[in-house]
């Protein structure tokens, strides 16, 4: 199976690279490799909120999956503060681009995925960290 990763941080492509993995220097809404037959997406540490509307973040990696593809999402605790923020990552002391960023809590999840055209399979716990299930409707 092979796994590609996609980002416009360069100190995240970088330490992805030096790590051995297969990363893009993209954002996820231009072109990408297999468009329409991803087998999953992985939107983890809370990236379904990159960009500030989850929904049209949730729509275009629908787009990418395979008719039985599936999204996996990290999620926020229930009842956490929706809105919108602006941050950027430092790795390294290397800043990158600032960017929008919305948290979305378990309980949120439902709304932004109906709108991309998934539904909501399972929302789970481990530990300390919450995930949901995505797939088509």
């Amino acid at each position: 199976m092979l796994a590609l990763g996609i980002d416009i941080t360069p100190a995240a492509l970088d330490l992805a690279r030096r790590r051995g993995a297969p990363v893009l220097a993209r954002s996820v809404f231009e072109r990408v490799p297999c468009a329409g037959r991803w087998a999953s997406a992985l939107l983890l540490d809370g990236n379904v909120g990159i960009g500030g509307n989850p929904a049209a973040l949730l729509e275009r990696v629908a787009a990418l999956l395979a008719p039985d593809g599936v999204v996996l999402v990290e999620l926020e605790p229930p009842g956490a503060a929706p809105g919108a923020n602006f941050v950027r990552f430092d790795i390294g002391g290397a800043g990158g681009p600032w960017f929008a960023w919305t948290a979305v809590g378990a309980d949120e999840l439902t709304a932004p995925a109906s709108a991309a055209g998934l539904r909501v399979e399972e929302v789970w716990d481990v530990g300390d960290r919450l995930f949901g299930t995505l797939r088509r409707v």
